[in-house]
């Protein structure tokens, strides 16, 4: 068995944003040795790594050099040179979640495509070269209005996403490979994270409720456990251990879904990562995500995904009219109150929308830790200095 502890073993890293900075809290308390690479030579991962090195993730030669330093390879967002990753598989090179895994979700297009092919629900799509296509044939009257729009590649956080109700809006889109989806009139949008290790072994975090951001489109707050009937829990669960099966990825797979209002729950996207819907789990479970990633991919046994408690979590996103350096006002207010946990990402800059850190707020009752997780989103504020 590989000694991963206290030895010349390395982890790799592909980015070094908020999430592979959490993912390095766990490689420091199993003394774990990581290389990570970012684009930006102030990326928040950079202090608590052992070797940090600046790099476009696309460039095929910086990723296959880099990949050729370290025994493990894995990712923190998606946007990554696939055929190095591959070259790199060819030469032996343990990358986990695979290049085969992610080509299948890289691609928005491919994605759904790839749910189509082994039956698992989801809404109704077209799948579309470039905007004038799609124009063609929303002037045949073969997709009704309102429908969900989205880039087949690049977006995230809300962006390469909208809600088209009239033709005019298809003037203001990219003219890029898409997706036209039939917007699904849901009740709830749901969130489950899969662990699965390299030998095989399956669990799944508790499904969790999210509630969004009506103009930034970002998910806003995220309840533990999701305010759903049983059966409906249970489905989820079960659909995503089939999902988790199919895509035979190693990691961790986050799979938000939508329930609909007769009860049917339709997968919406997955993500081969850890996940802002499993933050929770920091505090919130026996064993976090970003531990749980690592156990997976080191093909370790996986740890217990039960709560310790109910939870909520609140995403910190930059002020509306604030950019510039940032000022966390009213953190110290919110420290003292019992049961929540701020979670600073590392970014010096703010701007409007942009996910600058999250809280964690456990209690015993989950209105209640919705209620005070209201609280906090009153009391602190991302703003700029200048300000």
């Amino acid at each position: 068995m590989t000694q991963y502890f206290s030895s010349d073993f390395k982890l790799g890293i592909l980015g070094g944003g908020q999430l592979g900075k959490m993912l390095l809290y766990d490689t420091r308390k199993f003394d774990i040795q990581t290389y990570v690479m970012d684009p930006n030579p102030e990326a928040p991962s950079k202090i608590a790594s052992n070797h940090f090195e600046v790099g476009d993730l696309m460039d095929y030669d910086k990723v296959m050099a880099f990949g050729k330093k370290v025994d493990v390879l894995t990712f923190e967002i998606e946007s990554v040179n696939l055929n190095a990753l591959e070259d790199l598989e060819a030469l032996g090179k343990k990358v986990y979640p695979s290049a085969a895994t992610l080509q299948k979700i890289q691609n928005k297009a491919v994605q759904k495509a790839f749910y189509e092919r082994h039956h698992i629900p989801t809404a109704d799509f077209k799948i579309f070269s470039d905007v004038k296509s799609l124009r063609e044939t929303v002037s045949e009257k073969k997709i009704n209005f309102p429908f969900v729009w989205k880039s087949s590649t690049g977006g995230y956080d809300g962006k390469g996403v909208s809600v088209i109700k009239s033709v005019d809006q298809l003037d203001l889109l990219p003219n890029v490979e898409c997706i036209a989806e039939s917007l699904v009139d849901f009740a709830t949008e749901i969130a489950v994270i899969v662990s699965r290790s390299v030998s095989g072994e399956i669990k799944t975090y508790p499904v969790v409720e999210m509630e969004f951001h009506p103009e930034a489109n970002q998910v806003e707050y995220v309840l533990c456990p999701a305010r759903v009937s049983n059966s409906i829990a249970n489905k989820a669960r079960k659909l995503a251990h089939l999902v988790s099966s199919k895509f035979e990825h190693v990691g961790l797979l986050a799979i938000e879904m939508f329930v609909t209002k007769s009860d049917e729950v339709l997968v919406n996207e997955v993500a081969p990562r850890p996940h802002n819907s499993g933050h929770f789990s920091i505090e919130g479970s026996f064993t976090n995500q970003f531990e749980q990633h690592l156990r997976a991919i080191l093909d370790l046994p996986l740890g217990s995904t039960e709560s310790k408690s109910n939870s909520v979590m609140v995403n910190l996103v930059g002020g509306e009219n604030h950019t510039g350096e940032v000022v966390y006002k009213g953190i110290e207010e919110i420290l003292g109150m019992p049961g929540v946990t701020p979670h600073i990402y590392g970014k010096r800059e703010t701007r409007p929308f942009r996910k600058m850190g999250h809280v964690n707020i456990i209690h015993s009752e989950l209105h209640q830790a919705r209620a005070i997780a209201e609280t906090v989103k009153s009391k602190i504020k991302v703003i700029s200095k200048t300000s």
